[in-house]
């Protein structure tokens, strides 16, 4: 069983890329909305949070997981392979297959936007100077709580064009290195205008664990949120139908 963590609604982006592709796999996914969003946080909460994630996944059955939380996968470190007792092959995380997709673009001006706490670790920036591209990394504070709030579009826009409107000319690629982001995706596109590249790292991740997970099952879904939200129950609906599916709630 394949287990898909993320804190809240914007690993869903990453599971719609990865059921089209597996869809007779067996799925287990784990919203952490009482403790997102995990944007803002230290890296010692992201620690901790992520090692009782994963460990709520492994509990569930799954036997690879995919980090579907750019928060998260920036900032796993190799520690928690012993203490889950998982070996690194049987996790995909953001990061990887999202750099590893512009060594053929290395003469594109990528910008990437993501949250605080992504974009503070520098493991996108670093990736990107591996392959000889000098990056813009711009977080952009507490967008990813908005969307799962359900903050108006008018907000959420002055939100991206506050920081973008300051590298304006500078970049004809924009990397959304949060899950969330792609759940605005109109947004984003209206802001950064005609001509500019927006790069969802859903895609390559899915396309990874298409490779390398397991894909035979009965194409059960199951998901587990730590926290009730109408917000995540009309995402799922949207983007897998009214059924097909259990939403279980944590007590």
């Amino acid at each position: 069983m394949i287990g898909i963590f993320d804190s809240g609604s914007g690993g869903l982006t990453v599971f719609k890329e990865i059921i089209a592709r597996l869809p007779k796999a067996d799925f287990v996914y784990f919203g952490d909305l009482r403790n997102a969003p995990y944007g803002e946080k230290t890296p010692e909460e992201l620690g901790a949070l992520t090692v009782l994630g994963m460990e709520r996944l492994l509990n569930e059955g799954a036997t690879q997981i995919v980090s579907a939380c750019n928060s998260v996968s920036s900032n796993i470190v190799m520690p928690m392979f012993d203490i889950l007792d998982i070996k690194p092959i049987d996790i995909i995380e953001m990061v990887g297959p999202t750099v590893r997709a512009f060594r053929e673009k290395r003469d594109k001006k990528v910008l990437i936007v993501g949250t605080t706490a992504t974009l503070r670790s520098g493991i996108y920036q670093n990736g990107f100077l591996a392959l000889g591209m000098d990056v813009i990394a711009v977080p952009i504070p507490y967008l990813a709580g908005a969307i799962e709030e359900g903050t108006t579009e008018a907000g959420m826009k002055g939100m991206i064009s506050n920081v973008l409107e300051k590298h304006k000319g500078e970049f004809d690629v924009i990397v959304l290195a949060c899950t969330h982001y792609p759940l605005i995706w109109d947004i984003f596109s209206d802001v950064v205008g005609g001509g500019i590249e927006i790069f969802n790292p859903a895609v390559v991740v899915a396309e990874e664990v298409s490779k390398r997970f397991e894909g035979n099952g009965e194409s059960k879904v199951r998901f587990v949120i730590s926290k009730d939200s109408q917000f995540f129950r009309q995402k799922v609906s949207e983007i897998f139908g009214s059924d097909g599916y259990i939403i279980d709630v944590l007590k």
